[in-house]
C-alpha cells in the first residue's frame, strides 16, 4: 500500500454533538489527517466545537459547508463509512479490514490515480443518507456485532483513520504542501486526471436537463434515477478529459432538442 498514499479529508455530515466533533479532530491528529469539513453543522453545535485537546489547530481550520458537493469539493475518490443496518443499500459493503485491498484494486484501475480523497460520516441520529451515500465509490463498514451494529462518531473516526494509517494510505507530505500553498489559486489539473465530483455534477445536471426534456425522468421517479445516474457516473471512473467529451455531447443534444 505504500505506492496508494493519498491525502484523506474526513466529512461529517450534520453532526449533533460538538464534542463528537473534538473527538473525530482529536482522532485525525492522532493519525496525522488534517482536513475536516463539516456540512450543515447546527449552529450552537458549530460554535461549542472547541475544545478538542491535542487537535484544536484542526478544529480551528476546519470548514463548514452547506452542501455535500461542496464538502467533497475536489476529491476524486469518496467513501462513504455505514452500519448497513438500515437500509436496502443495493450494493455491496466493503468490510474496513478489506478496505486496503479494495482501494489498492480500484487505484490500479485508473490511468492517473487520484491523490486526494474524502471519507464521510452521517449524523449520530440517521447515518449517511440513500442520496448522500450515492456521491461514494465505495462504501466501508466497521465489523461490529449485529446487536449493537452503529458506533459513536468520534469513535468510528478514529477507528477509521487507524486503519488507513495501518494500510499506509495516508500522504503526510501533502500536509505540508497544504500549508505552503495556502491562498495561491488552486493547480491546473491535466485532463488525464481522473475527474472529481463538481464536474461530474455539471454533467449530471446537464443530463437531467436532457433527460428531462425527452420525457425520460418521471416526477414520482426523478430523484432516485438521479441518484442511480450519480452512481453509474461515478462507477465508471471517468477522467476530466471523459467529463468534457460527454459534457460536450450533453450540450450539443441539449441544444438540438430545444432549437425551433
Amino acid at each position: 500500500m505504500g505506492a496508494n498514499k493519498l491525502h484523506w479529508r474526513v466529512v461529517l455530515v450534520r453532526p449533533r454533538n460538538p464534542l463528537n466533533i473534538g473527538a473525530a479532530a482529536r482522532a485525525m491528529a492522532n493519525f496525522g489527517l488534517r482536513d475536516l469539513v463539516v456540512v450543515k453543522p447546527y449552529a450552537p453545535v458549530w460554535q461549542e466545537t472547541r475544545s478538542a485537546v491535542g487537535a484544536e489547530g484542526i478544529v480551528e481550520r476546519a470548514r463548514a459547508a452547506d452542501g455535500l458537493s461542496e464538502a467533497i469539493g475536489d476529491a476524486a475518490l469518496v467513501v462513504g463509512t455505514t452500519a448497513g443496518s438500515r437500509r436496502n443499500l443495493d450494493r455491496d459493503l466493503v468490510p474496513l479490514d478489506e478496505f486496503s485491498s479494495w482501494l489498492g484494486s480500484h487505484r490500479s484501475r485508473a490511468a492517473n490515480a487520484p491523490k486526494r480523497a474524502a471519507l464521510l460520516f452521517g449524523s449520530e441520529k440517521t447515518g449517511l443518507s440513500t442520496e448522500q451515500m450515492s456521491y461514494c465509490h465505495a462504501l466501508v463498514r466497521i465489523p461490529t456485532c449485529a446487536d449493537c451494529p452503529s458506533m459513536n462518531l468520534g469513535q468510528a473516526v478514529a477507528v477509521c483513520c487507524y486503519e488507513l494509517a495501518r494500510a499506509g494510505a495516508l500522504d503526510s507530505d501533502l500536509k505540508n504542501q497544504a500549508r505552503a500553498t495556502a491562498g495561491r489559486p488552486p493547480a491546473k489539473v491535466h485532463l488525464s486526471d481522473p475527474a472529481n465530483l463538481q464536474p461530474l455534477e455539471r454533467v449530471l445536471e446537464r443530463a437531467a436537463r436532457v433527460l428531462d426534456d425527452v420525457g425520460y425522468l418521471k416526477p414520482k421517479s426523478r430523484s432516485a434515477t438521479l441518484v442511480k445516474l450519480r452512481r453509474l457516473l461515478l462507477g465508471l471512473g471517468l477522467t476530466n478529459h471523459d467529463v468534457k467529451i460527454l459534457g460536450g455531447v450533453l450540450a450539443q443534444i441539449e441544444w438540438k432538442v430545444r432549437s425551433p
